[in-house]
Formats: C-alpha cells, sequence, structure tokens
C-alpha cells in the first residue's frame, strides 16, 4: 500500500515538474474510473447525454498513466489526480477544464464529441476545453 501511495505521489511530481506548475495546495480528489452508464460523473450528472454535448470524456487505451484534471477557473479545483489504469472511462459534464497527462500517447481524448489528436506515446499531452456558449 505504501509503495502504491510512494508511486502516485512521485507521478504527480513528474507531471509537476515537467509541467512547471507549482504543487497543489488543497485537497486531491483521486480518479474514479467508470465505464458503466448508469453511474454518474464527478459533477453528479447522468452519463445519458448526447456525446457532442459532453464537454470532455478521457479513455486509456495504452499504458496506465497519471491523469490531472483540473476546473481552469480562478479556484482551480482538482477533479481528477491519480494514475487511470488501461481501459478506465472518465466524463465530465462542466467547461473549462485544464487536463494534463504523463503520457498523452495513452489517452483518447474527446472534447464535445469530437476525438481530438492522439498524443506521441511517452510524451506529456495537455488539453483545455472551453465553455461552450
Amino acid at each position: 500500500m505504501a509503495a502504491l501511495a510512494l508511486l502516485v505521489v512521485g507521478g504527480v511530481a513528474l507531471v509537476n515538474a515537467v509541467s512547471g506548475e507549482p504543487d497543489q495546495k488543497g485537497p486531491s480528489t483521486p480518479a474514479s474510473p467508470s465505464s458503466d452508464k448508469a453511474k454518474t460523473t464527478p459533477t453528479g450528472k447522468s452519463k445519458t447525454t448526447p456525446a457532442a454535448e459532453v464537454p470532455l470524456v478521457i479513455s486509456v487505451t495504452g499504458q496506465p498513466t497519471t491523469v490531472i484534471v483540473r476546473v481552469a477557473d480562478a479556484q482551480g479545483e482538482v477533479l481528477t489526480n491519480g494514475t487511470l489504469q488501461t481501459g478506465d472511462t472518465l466524463k465530465f459534464d462542466q467547461a473549462p477544464l485544464q487536463v494534463v497527462a504523463a503520457n498523452g500517447g495513452s489517452l483518447k481524448v474527446v472534447i464535445y464529441g469530437k476525438v481530438q489528436p492522439q498524443k506521441p506515446a511517452g510524451q506529456r499531452g495537455q488539453w483545455f476545453v472551453r465553455a461552450q456558449s
């Protein structure tokens, strides 16, 4: 258990070091992967929303990777901060969002129904989800 905690902390430190952003001062929320359509998203809304209206869907298609998703506002609330495993899928019903992944090539990222270009394997990935007007 201690080894897993050390691995997660090290992964977060790596992402922060690469991104040049300071360590988080507030609490972090571990990833909550799901693939069941009956479950709710981190905002508590149902997943029955049409794909084109969902601001962000992240699926891990490659190796497990550390992913941080935060609200892109003055408070910068962290919605997900942890290692996602192959096959994990997260959906977010709010925007704007900032997304950083240690290995962007491991993810399939869909923003408002549009699949984003694949990042190179092993390289950090960043995405920004704008609020729709």
